[in-house]
């Protein structure tokens, strides 16, 4: 398995296995299950896809200890407020089955962005989320968040694939130091 190293140090397999679109918990554990098996040591899940708990289900099913596995989630719009995020992040670390997240993103830039990034940060310094990153960031937002925050993100999470290549987004963001 290939890694990268985050800002923050942190090493993270470069290939994982997501769980988008995957809203029969039974279903969604078994292929977390069957993915494990596989190798693959990075899941991806999400407050807003609704299996947070059949990924933390597969997880302890596996016997593979969790120090282990990258596990990252991330942060809904509903949730984009200082009082909620800190809230939301209590749920998925009981969902997941958790003392800690590997990798947690605001999955939008919306709502209020400050207050959710700086509960992010209380629960990062609390060892409760190992990094913090954003998901779906323009560059432009991105910057914003930067210059407020205390705790720059390791990464933002966009979607290329051959038909939505983004090329100045990533240059952009493969330019970040």
């Amino acid at each position: 398995m290939e890694y990268l190293t985050l800002n923050n140090g942190l090493k993270m397999p470069k290939l994982g296995f997501g769980v988008f679109q995957v809203p029969d918990l039974k279903e969604c554990e078994e292929a977390v299950l069957n993915a494990l098996e596989a190798g693959y040591r990075l899941l991806d899940t999400a407050a807003a896809y609704g299996n947070e708990e059949a990924v933390g289900a597969a997880i302890k099913k596996s016997g593979i200890p969790r120090q282990e596995i990258f596990l990252t989630t991330k942060l809904w719009v509903a949730d984009a407020s200082y009082e909620k995020a800190k809230v939301a992040i209590e749920i998925s670390l009981k969902k997941l089955g958790t003392d800690y997240i590997d990798l947690y993103l605001l999955h939008q830039p919306y709502g209020d962005v400050a207050g959710a990034w700086r509960a992010m940060e209380e629960a990062y310094q609390a060892g409760q989320l190992r990094a913090l990153g954003v998901s779906n960031f323009y560059p432009d937002q991105y910057k914003n968040l930067t210059l407020m925050s205390q705790v720059k993100p390791v990464l933002n999470q966009i979607e290329v694939n051959p038909w939505f290549q983004q090329n100045s987004d990533v240059a952009y963001f493969q330019g970040e130091d």
